[in-house]
């Protein structure tokens, strides 16, 4: 009886013996990240900054793979489709994870159900910008003239439902003016109208109108973050003309399939707050006006749902379409 007990217990522990001896630790190969923007952009720059970090102070192997299109909707569809091993991560940013949802009449993910957030990534204030010929010296003046004269004040923006576009409505509505909404398709046209005198205003990304500011072309007259940027010490933001608590940022979050293991996001986490707290990180961030923003899993969740709330309130309210 002993010996065939014995027997049957060794067999057990022989059949369990391949699949711990098997098991690897994880990351055991390279983990891919989506970039749901085309190569060169700012998300893709912000991308390769933190992989090229990660892949130093942890050793893994990382590599980009960019899937553009659709707003960056294609992309994070492939990251919420992937398998939930953690070999598949992806950049998620303002307009795919918040604005999107409530832009697009059908979406091929939930942003608040298919993902497991790992930790946001960094954050970018626009700049309001007018031509140095404008008779415009302040963001408060211009306020003053779309008061006395509703609807003739022009805004521009590179895109319907870009952060831009979104930051032009909520800043019109807090200010109580009526302004005209001017689209574009990208920054060259309108940075081109707006030193021609045919456009008043635009709030624009950092790296589209910084180099036509400091050649003294634009005028920057505010800039959209709680704080001033340290690129622009005398500019002053949108809350300090009196509506406190105004913020429009572009922001970039990493992301997972949904049911990726808890201590794999949280491994993940570790070495993006690792990352993003050099000072070389920050350094190269800072050359787009960007700064590093990590964040625990929780404190993603409770920011994407905020900026999901706020986005898709302001869309509804102004009836914001799609072209």
């Amino acid at each position: 009886m002993h010996r065939r007990s014995f027997c049957l217990g060794a067999a057990a522990v022989s059949a369990a013996l391949p699949k711990i001896a098997f098991a690897q630790p994880w990351p055991a190969r390279a983990i891919r990240m989506i970039v749901p923007f085309p190569a060169g952009g700012g998300t893709d720059a912000i991308s390769r900054q933190l992989t090229e970090r990660i892949t130093t102070t942890a050793g893994w192997s990382m590599a980009i793979e960019n899937r553009a299109g659709a707003g960056g909707n294609i992309g994070l569809e492939a990251v919420a489709k992937a398998p939930p091993d953690g070999y598949t991560i992806g950049m998620g940013q303002a307009a795919n994870l918040a604005i999107n949802p409530s832009l697009y009449p059908k979406m091929p993910y939930d942003p608040l159900k298919d993902f497991a957030l790992i930790s946001l990534v960094a954050t970018q204030a626009l700049v309001a910008v007018v031509s140095v010929k404008s008779s415009y010296l302040t963001l408060g003046e211009l306020i003053v003239a779309a008061k006395a004269r509703p609807g003739t004040v022009t805004v521009a923006h590179t895109g319907n439902g870009t952060v831009g576009h979104l930051a032009g409505e909520i800043f019109a509505r807090q200010a109580g003016i009526k302004v005209l909404i001017v689209p574009y398709k990208g920054a060259a046209q309108v940075v081109t109208d707006i030193l021609g005198g045919h456009v008043d205003a635009l709030f624009g990304n950092p790296l589209a109108v910084m180099p036509w500011a400091s050649s003294g072309l634009l005028r920057p007259i505010a800039v959209t973050s709680l704080r001033r940027l340290a690129a622009l010490p005398e500019v002053p933001t949108v809350a300090e003309f009196g509506y406190p608590g105004f913020e429009a940022t572009n922001w970039t979050g990493l992301v997972a399939p949904a049911k990726t293991p808890d201590a794999v996001v949280a491994r993940l986490n570790t070495e993006v707050e690792v990352a993003l707290r050099r000072p070389e990180m920050a350094a190269k961030l800072a050359i787009d006006s960007s700064e590093p923003l990590p964040s625990s899993p929780e404190r993603f969740a409770e920011f994407l749902n905020a900026e999901h709330a706020k986005w898709g309130a302001l869309i509804r309210e102004a009836g914001i379409k799609l072209e």
